[in-house]
């Protein structure tokens, strides 16, 4: 786990961000047209230069389909929020028709 500090925490975002901007096979000039901000400012996130403000992380996520938990994973230190994280994350990697039955298995035990 990557400590707290501004300096680790837009480190940590700049390379996620960036691992999943080239995943995506989006340019940084691209992606930056479709987050509406500058070319400029989004070298400086992926260089771990700049944080990222709240509503900028959001439109990553949308356009790169980034998880809330991927993007704070690394800084979780709850174990119970880190089993959640870690779940979470087993589900994702399933193809859709396991998440259906997943979601089918949670419904059934719910009403027990």
């Amino acid at each position: 786990m990557s400590t707290l500090s501004k300096s680790n925490i837009d480190k940590s975002f700049g390379k996620l961000l960036r691992d999943y901007r080239i995943k995506a096979g989006l340019t940084q000039e691209k992606l930056s047209e479709q987050l509406g901000i500058s070319l400029k400012y989004i070298s400086r996130i992926e260089n771990g230069n700049n944080g990222v403000k709240t509503q900028t992380q959001i439109k990553y996520m949308n356009i790169l389909g980034i998880s809330p938990n991927t993007l704070y994973k690394e800084f979780i230190t709850n174990s119970t929020i880190k089993q959640s994280v870690e779940l979470s994350e087993r589900i994702d990697n399933l193809s859709e028709e396991k998440k259906l039955l997943v979601s089918s298995i949670i419904d059934l035990v719910e009403k027990f």
